[in-house]
This record gives structure tokens, sequence and C-alpha cells, in this order.
């Protein structure tokens, strides 16, 4: 594993742009967010729309887009207070000594509501763990979440992960790489996962269910200077994320409403849906960062609360 590469995919700074959402009514704390137009980031425009950080005296700014690195960088830099990112990308940067801390989660994997999975071509003679011996599986990201996932259900059910390798692939590409035989087979995220099943591309495995029945994905985090300095804004910003966690999964139309408003583009109302937690759960978050730790993704594991902001 190039522990130099995992760090700048979770610090490096890219010539990617932050563009500026319009800003609430006055309140009486002001905090800058990012966010994206997709589920696994959109529980702050949850709360941006509904009028739940209003309710709590927050007055947000939705900083919209860039990816991980540049989140990442412009929380480091002060240009945001309160960035979303992945978990094993915090717990990279942790292990690096990047003072972030997660306030609230984003998003959790939940076998309840699985939101993708590993696919291969229709035709193909793959179906187990074992099938997968010798052969290539596209990810999202090489040493992502994907990648360790895949490799754990691997190796709990009957294959050899060591022998597997593993190609950079986008979802939207995987279908024609699939079909090309580029990869053996891929894991996909909604809302490419839907569209490929519905497309006769057969599901074979859940594999995030090998690190847990359900676990945190991400969160929203900031730097532990701006916690301590700000635990009152800390606490009212998880304490509205609590409350759009609820409200977001008991209202799927009416999310799909708000991502179709940001994103430009229709939810396809067979997607599956991000379930979103109230609160940060050291439980949830535990087996991931033992995973990634077990294929050398991190050095060592080390206690998830640890990556929490005080209090929380």
């Amino acid at each position: 594993m190039n522990r130099r590469s995992a760090l700048r995919g979770s610090l490096a700074l890219t010539g990617s742009l932050l563009v500026r959402a319009r800003t609430a009514g006055a309140q009486t704390a002001k905090l800058r967010v990012s966010s994206a137009p997709v589920d696994a980031g959109a529980a702050s425009i949850y709360a941006y729309e509904t009028g739940i950080y209003t309710k709590y005296g927050l007055d947000v700014e939705l900083v919209m887009g860039g990816n991980g690195s540049t989140i990442a960088a412009a929380v480091a830099g002060g240009s945001l207070d309160v960035g979303s990112g992945n978990t094993l990308a915090i717990a990279t940067a942790h292990e690096h000594g990047v003072a972030f801390v997660f306030i609230a989660p984003s998003g959790d994997w939940t076998s309840k509501a699985p939101t993708g999975g590993l696919l291969v071509a229709p035709a193909s003679a793959v179906r187990t763990a074992h099938d997968l011996n010798g052969k290539t599986v596209g990810v999202a990201i090489i040493h992502g979440l994907a990648e360790i996932t895949v490799r754990t259900w691997i190796d709990k059910n009957g294959g050899n992960s060591e022998t597997v390798k593993f190609l950079e692939l986008p979802y939207s590409e995987s279908g024609a790489a699939l079909a090309a035989g580029r990869a053996d087979a891929a894991s996909v995220e909604e809302p490419n996962f839907s569209l490929l099943v519905a497309s006769g591309y057969r599901l074979i495995a859940r594999p995030s269910d090998a690190i847990a029945s359900q676990w945190t994905q991400g969160g929203y985090f900031c730097t532990s200077d701006f916690a301590r300095a700000h635990p009152d804004i800390v606490k009212k910003f998880a304490a509205a994320m609590a409350e759009t966690a609820v409200w977001a999964n008991k209202n799927h139309d009416a999310t799909a409403q708000i991502l179709e408003k940001y994103s430009h583009t229709p939810v396809n109302p067979a997607t599956h849906r991000m379930f979103y937690p109230e609160h940060l759960s050291a439980a949830e978050m535990q087996p991931l960062i033992d995973a990634a730790a077990h294929y050398g993704v991190l050095k060592a594991p080390f206690p998830a609360q640890e990556l929490f902001a005080p209090g929380l």
C-alpha cells in the first residue's frame, strides 16, 4: 500500500473550485458547510432546504462541489468550517497526524437498505468468491472503501483476494468495462447500480455486508481546533443533523425532489436510497477501521472514538 497516495487522496489540493450556494438568513452562528447533490453528501442540503439549520440557530452557507481532497484542504486551511468525507479518508488523515474530527454522520451502509453491490456481465460464469481468484475487479478508488469491502467478502467466502487484480473504475464506466471483459466484476453504487441491474447485469454479492450489517461510510468533520473553539456550534450542528436524518429516512419523495433541484438530474424511483443515522457511533465505525488495518490501508487499528469531536 502506498500510504503517500492514500494521504494525497484525502488532503491534496487540486485545481477544482468550490462553488458557493446562497446564504440563509441571519441567525446566531454562521457556518460554511460542504455539500454535494448525491445521496451520500446531501444531508446538509436537506437540513438547509427544510429549515432545520435555522431551527437550531445556524446561519449556514452551503459550499457545493469539490472532491474529497479539495474539501479536506479547505477545512484544513480554514476556508470551510465543516466538510463531508468518507470514514477511511478521515481515518487515514488521523493516522498521519491531521487533526480532523467527525461531528455528525453523513450516511451508513445497512443491509436493510443496500445502495450497491458487486456486479458481473449477464453471461459471466462468475458466481462465487472463489470464481474471482485471479480475476480483475473494478472499484471506484484503489485502496478505497470498495476495495476493502470486496477483499473482505472474497476472503470470508472461500476466495483469495491476494490473487485478485483491482482496477480503478468509475461507476459510470462499469457496464462498458464488464461488457468488454476489461473487468470480471465491478463494485457499483447508486444511481448507476440500479441502471445496470435493470439492463441485465447480475448481482453476485453485497460486499459491504462482509464489514458489518450496518457501518458508517462517512460523516461531517471539522478541525479539532474548530471543535474546541466552538463547542456550542458543534452541538447545534450534530442536533440539526440528527433531526435531518429522521426526516430524510421517512421522506424519500421529498428528498428526491431536493436532489433533482440541486443536481438538475431526475432521480430514478428504483434507486435504493441512503440510510442516515442520527448520531455518531464508534461501534458502527470500528469495523471499517479494523478491516482497513487488516489489508494494510491503515498501519494499525485504533479506537474509532479518536475520530469524534469531544463530547459527541
